[in-house]
């Protein structure tokens, strides 16, 4: 581990690095500030993300960006019903020899990369789906009884439509929870919507260019886990990720609302990620407002509401809001 004062100088200036990865993305994916933040905080973090919003808001051309300014190998799979294990993993195949010999040779699945676009993740049956489970939490898949170790670093960017859900099959909630961060994609504003425009109809769009390479980014992983965080802060993300759990101890809108809460992952994934939200604005150690701020997005996936708060028109984001300020402190920014 650093000494205090190297490790000091270390994260400024992984902080001041970031600042310039978040700049590039932003040159091709226009006005989505927070989108981009949060992403790049589940690949400092380590860890997969899963991006939910609708066609055309720029999902694909975020990931493509990230590979290119993080400096990784990107692979990318179309999510359909017919689409197989195999086509994700890769597959043995025969081959015979010129001397007549035959002999087995693995061929790789697009899985075998470090940054892996799995667009519209939930078009796919259970088994496919079931095919990233190893991959996302091992980092290696199993193969004809052999191991076989993925690129590192190895993350999944993965896209869902939140409206259409005609020949979808939704995610399990182990895969769900192996995801540390679900990123809602919004509509632009106006202006932004103006900037893209002008931005992507002319003669020629703005290059993103490479700011980190795989070995800093997987550098800048291990710094981030080195990084101080206070017995209150620790404190907080138990009490308000222990307070989303239906039971005894769990204020009113939980127990009636919730059916079931997040489970340990959840806790680490917003240690992490405070961690990861401090760094990207330039504190040496995460606050309050940090946990505030990456609550929803970490909770968001590992929460399911009952069927009567769903007719009711309850939301999650209400109730992640409401335990989140009562334990916490702070209230989301606008």
């Amino acid at each position: 581990m650093a000494a205090p004062t190297d490790l000091v100088v270390e994260i400024e200036k992984l902080s001041e690095k970031l600042v310039l990865a978040r700049d590039s993305i932003s040159k091709r994916f226009i006005g989505q500030e927070r989108v981009v933040s949060l992403t790049l905080a589940a690949l400092v973090a380590g860890g997969h993300a899963l991006l939910v919003g609708l066609p055309g808001l720029g999902k694909t051309r975020l990931v493509d960006t990230l590979s290119t300014v993080m400096g990784l190998d990107g692979s990318r799979i179309q999510f359909t019903p017919d689409l197989m294990p195999a086509d994700i993993l890769g597959s043995e195949v025969l081959e015979t020899a010129a001397d007549g010999s035959r002999s087995f040779r693995f061929i790789e699945g697009p899985v075998f990369c470090q940054l892996l676009m799995a667009d519209e993740i939930n078009r796919a049956s259970p088994r496919t789906q079931s095919a990233l489970l190893q991959a996302m939490q091992e980092r290696e898949v199993t193969i004809a009884g052999q191991h076989r170790p993925l690129g590192k670093p190895f993350h999944v960017l993965a896209t869902q439509n939140p409206l259409e859900q005609e020949g979808t099959y939704p995610l399990p909630e182990a895969q769900l929870d192996r995801f540390l961060l679900q990123i809602d994609v919004p509509y632009p504003t106006r202006d932004v919507e103006r900037d893209i425009l002008i931005a992507t109809t002319g003669a020629a769009e703005e290059d993103a260019h490479a700011v980190f390479t795989a070995d800093e980014l997987i550098a800048a992983q291990a710094l981030l886990r080195q990084m101080p965080v206070g017995e209150n802060i620790m404190d907080m993300i138990l009490d308000l990720v222990r307070a989303c759990r239906p039971g005894p101890d769990a204020p009113a809108i939980v127990n009636e609302n919730v059916a079931w809460g997040p489970g340990p992952r959840a806790a680490q994934a917003l240690m992490l990620c405070a961690r990861a939200e401090a760094l990207m604005n330039g504190r040496l150690a995460p606050s309050p407002e940090d946990v505030r701020a990456l609550a929803a997005p970490v909770l968001m996936h590992r929460m399911a509401l009952t069927f009567a708060a769903k007719a009711r028109g309850t939301t999650l984001d209400e109730i992640i809001d409401a335990t989140a300020d009562q334990f916490t402190g702070t209230e989301a920014a606008a």
